[in-house]
């Protein structure tokens, strides 16, 4: 059996707001906004994506599934990412979490994990 991933679906209140949001973030490109469905990549010809759909109802609990970071400059993506409108999530990862939960501007939670070669006793969520 042959597979690949083509894309991970987000639920969305505002599924054009969210894409925009996430493809500024992530530098990638919208390769899809037709009929309500809003669809971005890190190129036009790379996947996995991800893929905005509006759907009636709201955010209430922790998601299931969600995105994790690894960056080369923890504190600057944490950083960058807030100043772009994330918020610091509190999902229960305790003060010596060696990665920073956010938010999304509709509440999905994604991580900034600590930085690649940083030892897990040196890395802490304020890093």
């Amino acid at each position: 059996m042959a597979l690949e991933w083509e894309q991970v679906v987000v639920d969305s209140a505002d599924p054009a707001a969210l894409a925009r949001w996430w493809a500024d973030v992530l530098g990638w490109v919208v390769v899809n906004d037709e009929d309500g469905e809003y669809e971005i990549r890190p190129a036009p010809d790379r996947m996995p994506g991800l893929l905005f759909l509006a759907v009636p109802e709201k955010k209430t609990v922790k998601n299931r599934l969600h995105l994790d970071f690894r960056p080369t400059d923890h504190e600057a993506e944490v950083q960058r990412f807030l100043s772009a409108g994330a918020r610091r999530v509190d999902v229960g990862q305790g003060d010596d979490a060696t990665w920073v939960t956010l938010g999304d501007p509709e509440g999905n939670e994604f991580c900034i994990l600590r930085s690649r070669g940083v030892p897990s006793d040196q890395a802490t969520a304020s890093d």
